[in-house]
């Protein structure tokens, strides 16, 4: 964005019709550049929450994939929270960490910080190495990355809030 300017960004109009977003800004001068960035980032973030059960699934399915097979397979196929608090764990922590990953808020809410503890916790009494214990944070950018390929091609422009997307993923794996 250029530098010098600034606006009230009032907010954005989406037209299901046409699938375009309006920039709904007050403030002048202002190019149309930042009115490309600031549509691109709205409609990549858009396209995250669209996929949200998708992508959630996904990182559900890779992380119970770093379990020995039968325990991966009790993890994804018991869905009862009592007989399988280890899998209630990581889908309740998953959706909380997903929607901080794609909000807005640069602090940690009690919520995700109490999510996330509580994965990293049961894989270290589950004799995980402590990198392996976080590493599940990291299959989120894996779980993204498959989703959003079908989604936008690499020329859409969407590169730079894909990346900002997962340096708050990074961040997320060095606070646990």
């Amino acid at each position: 964005m250029s530098e010098g300017v600034s606006f009230l960004m009032i907010g954005t109009v989406h037209d299901s019709a046409s699938g375009c977003y309006q920039v709904v800004a007050r403030g002048m001068p202002w190019s149309l550049d930042i009115a490309v960035e600031i549509t691109q980032g709205i409609i990549m973030k858009s396209g995250l929450l669209e996929e949200k059960r998708t992508i959630i699934k996904r990182w559900i399915d890779l992380t119970v994939d770093t379990y020995p097979s039968e325990s991966g397979s009790f993890l994804r196929n018991q869905k009862d929270q009592f007989a399988n608090p280890v899998g209630a764990a990581i889908a309740q922590g998953a959706e909380a960490l997903f929607d901080w990953v794609t909000g807005d808020s640069k602090e940690y809410s009690p919520l995700v910080v109490r999510r996330l503890d509580d994965i990293v916790r049961i894989r270290a009494v589950q004799q995980f190495s402590p990198s392996n214990a976080v590493a599940f944070v990291f299959l989120l950018k894996n779980s993204i990355r498959e989703v959003v390929s079908k989604k936008f091609s690499k020329d859409s422009g969407h590169l730079g809030e894909l990346l900002e997307i997962e340096s708050r993923i990074d961040s997320l794996a060095l606070t646990a």
